[in-house]
């Protein structure tokens, strides 16, 4: 049998072990230089591991921008989860989240690109990602009013840099870029209209396999007015509304059927030039490059539109509607690279159904990887007040 005073020192013993148990701190999570760490080599931060945490795209941080009118930035990201103005394959209210998804390694080693010389996860510009705007899927009519005002909330407000300093805008202020996740091309109608409100008829480089310039009797039928608005026609709105500088504007990547010949008539009085998928062949990427930059010209505002079909469906399966004979991805982010120097002030990308991509992420991956070289062009051309400054130096000369 155990003593008794053997017995009053495990009671002893106990107590003080529970007392000090009661007093134990709680373990604190990570630190902050590890969990948000410096990456090696020339500077740039990384969330946790790229394959875990809540998508953002590129992983950039997240702000509820339409929230608050106080966060400012220079580039943003805003997903538009619309896809009921499709003909074919529906699925791009998908696209932001998908295209988020595909993002996510962009920055792993730091996200410097090498052509362009300039990273666009570390340089002058403060880019966030916003989030997506709230859009319905009964109306159409109202969901591409909830798209126009949404953009142009994110569009209107004062940049994070040089938002004293003049810029290309009606009221000669500079503004921040904003960058659209689609949802089906529909959605550069009411895109288009913000941008007007802000810069007036703006110029348009669209890189697509469809001219979507088509009149709603061709495409569609147009059996009312809401059905004449969707992803084949909405250019031919624009074009009606006034939103497009004349004889300013150019296609790139088309190879789609025809309802005749007349569709090109029709394109060309909406004030677009075509460049063919096929005249790759012939006069290679410099050459596709060449005749976007001699239509657009370094002068103007220009609103860049991508629709993943733009690339052969071997690269790009997940779209609404793809087109055999397309571009590859390496050509396309080789054009997209060619636009350094020209005026982007807003982009978006389109038609991306992640629900037929492969388990590979192939679509999304290359949808991330041409916005990354959009976000480069436009980071490596600086803020907007730099146009004002260009016309300046145009005007004493």
């Amino acid at each position: 049998m155990p003593s008794r005073s053997l017995l009053a020192l495990c009671v002893v013993a106990l107590a003080s072990a529970h007392g000090d148990h009661d007093e134990q701190k709680n373990i604190a999570g990570p630190h902050e230089s590890l969990w948000y760490n410096t990456l090696p080599g020339d500077g740039g931060t990384q969330a946790d591991s790229v394959f875990s945490g809540i998508s953002t795209f590129g992983r950039l941080p997240y702000l509820p921008c339409l929230a608050s009118k106080d966060i400012t930035y220079d580039i943003a990201f805003i997903g538009a989860p619309f896809d009921t103005g499709t003909s074919y394959r529906p699925g791009a209210r998908f696209g932001p989240s998908g295209i988020r998804q595909g993002s996510r390694r962009l920055n792993l080693y730091g996200g410097y690109n090498v052509p362009l010389d300039t990273n666009p996860f570390n340089s002058w510009a403060t880019v966030l990602d916003c989030g997506d705007i709230p859009v319905t899927s009964y109306d159409n009519t109202y969901a591409l009013h909830q798209i126009e005002q949404g953009h142009y909330s994110i569009l209107s407000r004062a940049p994070k840099t040089d938002a004293k300093k003049k810029g290309p805008s009606l009221l000669g202020k500079t503004l921040p870029r904003v960058i659209t996740l689609g949802g089906d091309h529909t959605i550069t109608l009411p895109l288009l209209r913000s941008i007007n409100r802000a810069y007036g008829p703006v110029t348009v480089i669209h890189f697509d396999s469809h001219l979507d310039t088509w009149r709603p009797k061709v495409f569609g039928g147009s059996p009312s007015e809401v059905a004449s608005v969707n992803h084949g026609t909405y250019f031919y709105h624009a074009a009606q509304e006034g939103l497009l500088k004349n004889d300013t504007n150019i296609h790139a990547g088309i190879r789609t059927t025809l309802s005749g010949p007349s569709d090109y008539e029709n394109d060309g009085y909406c004030g677009f030039e075509i460049v063919e998928a096929r005249e790759i062949d012939t006069i290679g990427t410099d050459g596709i490059i060449k005749k976007i930059r001699d239509r657009v010209g370094t002068e103007n505002p220009v609103y860049l539109s991508l629709d993943i079909d733009t690339l052969d469906p071997a690269f790009a399966p997940a779209t609404g509607t793809p087109e055999t004979g397309g571009w590859s991805t390496r050509e396309l982010r080789t054009i997209l690279r060619g636009l350094e120097g020209i005026n982007l002030v807003a982009a978006d990308i389109v038609e991306v159904a992640p629900a037929y991509d492969t388990n590979a992420e192939l679509t999304t991956m290359a949808a991330a990887d041409a916005l990354y070289e959009i976000m480069s062009v436009m980071v490596k051309r600086g803020p907007l007040s730099v146009m004002d400054l260009d016309q300046t130096d145009e005007d004493e000369v």
